[in-house]
């Protein structure tokens, strides 16, 4: 009720600005059916409400809201979590020398349905991780509970999806990432590091929020086809899918079914769009002199049918990028995670991944990444996770580039 009250009072002043905000059109609408995610707490009777006033607010004045239940709609819910990593880093060219570091991610998820089946979804975000990304670009150690947000409150997130008929979806948001909106997930491996998300976070599913739509549509036999568009120049004077906007447009075919799925991506990126993640320094200095990439993703993964063995499940990925111009530019990066569920404990979770960031000819050595990690849930609501890291000469340069990493997270959700 604490961290919810301080959230909402983070929000509420701008709430109380909305003068003319109807709250029984917001009740009027319900849910048609109930979701298959886990249920997430209601904005309801039970917990609080912003009262607006009618009247007119002059911009000297200070505004206090009041809180009094039963006004937030029953058709908008909330999620959350609050994590605590402590670690260190330590690499041979002395980026880091192993100075132990403290940080702290919390978000917020809150989703409201105006007719049963659509979604409003907004993220909240906050965290101080900035020196874990710091050199992101260089030794791939962001990690993916991380948010540089230099303690700022923002919103992270936000976008509206709806069905079309009976197998179609549509995105579209101001703030939205490509794989949000891909048909097919490319894989069930959950790891630590940021670059081992996705199957592999490099060319092809290398994304940014930015403005951007999408549409997917679902067959019946397990075939999903998605196309989506993001574009970085979407919020400035240059405007989405112009001729100098930074763009990446993705389609996507997948295959699956409850123990496996397999999928290939292809992303088209324009005008010097370029990848933060899992990549060296070759890998990203390409100079597309205002031209484009075509990024291809192959992806799999299979998991077995009871958890507790000594079979984990298994997420394979492939990524090619080749730019427009002439010169042999070209990289390619893979990926391997495994993960074992229900290992010694219900709900606890091993994890090992390892894999070559996106290379480009011309590498010095062949660089190489790699996670191992353990999930520990204390209860339903908090989970340890210790893990190391490290890569070798991961950024190509062939020079005191290896890395060595320990994090500690500490996840409470809520």
């Amino acid at each position: 009720m604490l961290v919810a009250s301080t959230a909402l009072s983070l929000i509420a002043p701008i709430a109380a600005q909305a003068s003319d905000f109807n709250i029984e059109d917001i009740n009027s609408y319900s849910r048609s059916k109930s979701s298959s995610k886990k249920q997430r707490k209601k904005f309801n009777s039970k917990l609080f409400d912003v009262v607006t006033s009618n009247e007119n607010i002059k911009s000297s004045e200070k505004v206090t809201p009041q809180f009094e239940a039963g006004a937030f709609s029953e058709t908008t819910t909330m999620d959350g979590k609050a994590i605590f990593y402590v670690g260190s880093v330590d690499t041979d060219d002395d980026t880091y020398t192993g100075e132990v570091i403290a940080n702290y991610t919390y978000q917020m998820n809150v989703n409201t349905t105006f007719s049963g089946d659509d979604n409003l979804y907004v993220r909240l975000k906050s965290g101080n991780a900035d020196n874990w990304s710091d050199i992101k670009t260089k030794h791939n150690t962001y990690l993916s509970a991380a948010a540089g947000k230099s303690d700022n409150f923002s919103v992270d997130k936000i976008w509206y999806s709806t069905p079309v008929g009976d197998n179609t979806t549509f995105w579209i948001g101001p703030k939205i990432e490509n794989y949000y909106m891909h048909a097919t997930t490319p894989s069930i491996y959950k790891g630590v590091l940021k670059a081992f998300t996705l199957g592999g976070n490099a060319a092809a599913y290398g994304a940014s929020t930015s403005p951007g739509a999408g549409l997917s549509y679902n067959f019946d036999n397990g075939i999903a086809l998605s196309t989506n568009f993001t574009s970085q120049s979407g919020n400035t004077s240059t405007g989405m899918l112009t001729d100098e906007a930074l763009t990446s447009w993705a389609t996507q075919i997948g295959y699956t079914q409850p123990q496996y799925s397999v999928s290939a991506i292809v992303n088209m990126k324009y005008n010097n769009w370029e990848d933060s993640y899992f990549k060296t320094d070759l890998g990203s200095d390409r100079s597309f002199n205002d031209e484009g990439s075509v990024n291809i993703g192959l992806r799999g993964w299979w998991r077995p049918e009871e958890t507790g063995t000594i079979v984990p499940s298994i997420s394979l990925g492939y990524d090619t990028s080749e730019t427009d111009r002439d010169t042999d530019d070209s990289t390619d990066a893979y990926f391997v995670g495994l993960n074992w569920q229900d290992a010694f404990t219900p709900d606890d979770r091993i994890g090992i991944a390892f894999g070559q960031p996106q290379a480009r000819e011309g590498d010095p050595v062949d660089p190489f990444l790699y996670e191992i990690f353990y999930d520990y849930k204390v209860n339903d609501s908090v989970t340890v996770t210790p893990a190391i890291f490290g890569g070798t000469a991961n950024d190509g340069s062939g020079g005191n580039s290896d890395m060595t990493g320990y994090v500690l997270n500490t996840t409470f959700k809520f």
